[in-house]
């Protein structure tokens, strides 16, 4: 493994306004998640026929308690590298744009699974949101792999919700 770059940082954001840049986006994607399921799983989702695999309800909100937190600090962490100068500045945009889009996808794919109930356009949103959240460590990791790490249970949980996804598409 080569080790990471060490790229002159910068402070483009205070302390409380990078702690704002990192909690808002992804507080804003939880309450779209939260505002799109809460009338569907007792209702439409409950009549779903669903794989043996598939966890408890209970389950769901906890998992993303757990990584929309670990999802914020990565972004807290990221903001806080961006370099000042040099071609490592592109690479880290790039990194943060990823950052957002894959939010964009996360934020997008419970509205379209559980408001529209398109199984399989939401199959399509998370695939998606899988290989984007797979770039978005990759790009990361060479400005704070710490950040990049916390996002690796949030790639096996979004690698999971797509097999689920594809096996109630299947099922339904």
């Amino acid at each position: 493994m080569t080790a990471a770059i060490h790229v002159p940082q910068g402070a483009p954001l205070s302390r409380w306004l990078r702690l704002a840049a990192a909690i808002l986006p992804v507080a804003a994607t939880a309450v779209v998640g939260s505002m799109a399921t809460q009338a569907e799983i007792p209702g439409w989702y409950a009549g779903l026929n669903k794989p043996v695999f598939n966890p408890p309800n209970w389950v769901f909100p906890v998992a993303w308690t757990i990584l929309y937190t670990m999802i914020a600090i990565a972004l807290w962490r990221l903001l806080g590298t961006m370099p000042r100068t040099g071609p490592s500045r592109t690479g880290w945009w790039l990194a943060l744009a990823a950052f957002l889009v894959q939010l964009v996808l996360n934020a997008a794919w419970t509205p379209v699974f559980f408001t529209a109930h398109a199984i399989g356009a939401g199959l399509i949103v998370v695939a998606m949101l899988l290989v984007t959240v797979l770039w978005t460590i990759r790009l990361s990791w060479r400005f704070d792999r710490i950040a990049a790490w916390l996002l690796v249970p949030y790639a096996a949980w979004v690698g999971f919700a797509t097999l689920l996804n594809a096996a109630i598409l299947r099922m339904n």
